[in-house]
């Protein structure tokens, strides 16, 4: 019988033939796919004359197999998890390390793209260029010793950030809290039927460490309870894979000439150097740090008493409600889920870039609760397939991304399918799950508005401090009132927001920027010490944390840095280890790009603008000069500092 994985789909757009694959179908494919790799990249080397469709173009075309294979299940573990799906990526994913490995230490090859004449084009210019670092930084230019060693580092490496994603994903599910109806005081009726569980109430962990529910429990025992829980996550299993990740990282960054993984890493991003990375925290931290600390003191003053971690949200929440009048409780009446959707985020799409989205009934996605939809020009041009997976379930891991089954490339002939994941408990939307819809499908737009002829430099294969840019400037749409009026609508009587409710909700965007921002630069500052040890690494977690929250002035009482090590899934399990800066890197863009919107207007000019310089390149223009045709000069911080409320604060 065929392997559906081993062919390619002939549904539209090459959109995966799900109900065809089952994932006893993945190793087989995958062996295979592995063998014919391995013999595409032989048939480049030993070509007679090198070229450049011979070599670059037919090395940018090799692997086509085991992308599919590998597409289909990365995406399926990460929102199906099953023991079954990790014992299979047990068994594949140190051997994809190694078949990586040898491909980028393969010197024939090397020396082949090395010496090929390059077009005088830009884009395959900067490809070569590209090539010839990704090389070198896998070892290219190590002795036999060297590249065995980083093929050993690569491979532990693969196997400790599955085996932390894994073990995190246990802890969530395990410790889900369960509740009596009246511990969850505070809560709606649409909200307790989402957690009800044949008589019994069971709340999932989230994947930051401050759960969104504090801030709507009445009950303070129930508030601690959540987050104890949250905190409780990977400390049992995940510290000696911190440990040796971290130390290996180390080990891998020498023996490719750097100093520290945190120099590897930030090497190819847009901040150039990690100093830069490092010296954005430590500019900010202390207005930061001290913008927190007053939060807290007139929460506590509203609650009556000194406040910790567990019951910050809640007094911090109605604060907010007694200042600006906003009832969360009463606001997510007017954010049902399918019309956030549909007409809020599908329409700002429409009316930036002349884009449509219709919903495909004919087409199937991996669940039944999967939605795919096509996306189409102006004219009716089809661009691409877009899959929403929104419903929370336990298999799902923690937190909200986009990722894709098919990229955009000229050379292959294929166009974007993407996927947007988000875990939602109930149709009324928080303003915070709003605002994520709307970034998730800002990278969404990233990948489907590609214009490259390369795959490498399709959509959102960019470093991570930019690959942010257009996911963070596209949730500003979301309560820009043209926007708002057309989705926010209430659930019972179809009123539209009022607009002094909309006033209220754009004052509340600084409301507790002291706490959200100290957070995450608790975390990026977590972040950026451990990979920038240059030598021996200390064991002591708790302490090492400490040591780097104290340095900063970032040990706020009561503040817990958005992710703690052992739960840490974007740097030990999500590629982005000495990266989780880029969300505050790329909102400086954001925020100075967002001014240029907020003049000109939400228009289709302002929309052709950002895809013609920002959306359709991918990465095949030069970073500073693609925000440069956009902006019209270089970035300015200081809209950052005035929307988290950091300009003239006082340390």
């Amino acid at each position: 019988m065929t392997n559906p994985l081993l062919t390619p789909s002939t549904l539209p757009y090459n959109l995966p033939d799900f109900a065809a694959i089952r994932l006893e179908h993945v190793e087989p494919a995958f062996e295979e796919a592995l063998k014919r790799h391995a013999a595409e990249i032989a048939d480049i080397t030993t070509a007679a004359e090198a070229t450049w469709a011979n070599t670059v173009e037919a090395f940018e075309l090799a692997g086509q197999d085991l992308d599919r294979v590998m597409s289909w299940f990365f995406n399926l573990q990460g929102t199906d998890s099953t023991d079954e799906f990790d014992a299979v990526a047990d068994r594949i994913v140190p051997k994809l390390s190694a078949h990586v490995d040898s491909i980028y230490q393969n010197d024939a090859l090397y020396q082949r793209i090395k010496g090929v004449d390059v077009p005088e084009d830009a884009e395959s210019r900067r490809l070569h260029d590209e090539l010839l670092r990704r090389f070198t930084r896998r070892g290219a230019d190590l002795d036999a010793a060297g590249k065995s060693r980083l093929q050993e580092i690569n491979r532990r490496l693969s196997e400790l950030s599955e085996r932390f994603g894994r073990n995190l994903l246990a802890d969530t599910k395990k410790l889900a809290v369960e509740f009596t109806r009246d511990e969850l005081a505070g809560l709606s009726e649409g909200q307790l039927a989402a957690y009800e569980d044949g008589g019994r109430y069971v709340v999932p962990i989230e994947l930051p460490t401050t759960q969104a529910l504090q801030s709507e429990l009445e009950e303070s025992a129930a508030r601690h309870k959540l987050f104890d829980a949250s905190r409780a996550r990977g400390k049992d299993t995940n510290p000696d894979i911190v440990l040796e990740s971290v130390a290996l990282r180390q080990e891998r960054a020498k023996l490719l000439g750097f100093d520290t993984h945190a120099d590897y890493v930030i090497a190819e991003e847009t901040a150039g150097t990690a100093a830069a990375a490092r010296q954005l925290i430590a500019d900010l931290a202390p207005a930061a740090a001290a913008n927190a600390e007053a939060e807290r003191k007139l929460a506590g003053e509203l609650a009556g008493e000194e406040l910790g971690g567990a019951d910050w949200p809640y007094w911090q929440a109605k604060r907010r409600e007694e200042e600006l009048g906003i009832d969360e409780a009463e606001l997510r009446k007017y954010f049902p889920l399918e019309q956030v959707l549909t007409d809020g985020v599908f329409y700002a799409a429409n009316l930036l870039y002349g884009v449509t989205v219709q919903k495909r009934e004919d087409l199937a996605g991996y669940r039944e609760d999967v939605d795919v939809w096509e996306v189409k020009e102006e004219d009716g041009t089809g661009i691409g397939l877009l899959l929403t997976d929104y419903n929370a379930r336990p298999s799902k891991r923690g937190g909200a991304w986009m990722s894709s089954f098919v990229d955009q490339s000229h050379l292959a002939g294929t166009k974007p399918v993407v996927v947007n994941v988000m875990s939602i408990s109930s149709n009324l939307l928080t303003i915070d799950e709003v605002t994520t819809l709307f970034h998730e499908f800002g990278h969404a737009l990233h990948g489907l508005l590609s214009d490259v002829r390369y795959p490498s430099h399709s959509g959102t294969n960019v470093p991570r401090d930019w690959v942010e840019f257009p996911s963070q400037i596209n949730e500003n749409y979301a309560f820009a009132p043209e926007i708002a009026r057309n989705y926010a609508r209430h659930v019972d009587t179809g009123e539209v927001i009022p607009a002094p409710l909309l006033e209220a909700m754009d004052a509340s965007r600084q409301f507790g920027q002291g706490f959200t921002t100290a957070e995450y630069l608790a975390a990026s500052a977590i972040d950026l010490a451990w990979h920038s040890l240059p030598g021996d690494v200390p064991s002591d977690i708790d302490a090492f944390e400490a040591d780097v929250l104290r340095e900063l002035g970032l040990d706020v009482e009561g503040l817990e840095p958005r992710y703690r090590s052992t739960w840490f899934n974007h740097i030990f399990a999500g590629g982005y280890s000495a990266g989780y800066y880029s969300y505050l890197w790329a909102e400086a863009l954001d925020a100075d790009g967002y001014q240029l919107v907020a003049e000109e207007g939400i228009n289709r000019e302002t929309g052709a603008t950002f895809r013609e310089t920002i959306l359709s390149k991918g990465s095949s223009r030069d970073y500073a000069e693609a925000y440069r045709a956009f902006r019209g000069r270089d970035k300015d911080t200081r809209p950052l500092l005035e929307r988290r409320g950091l300009a003239g604060t006082d340390a």
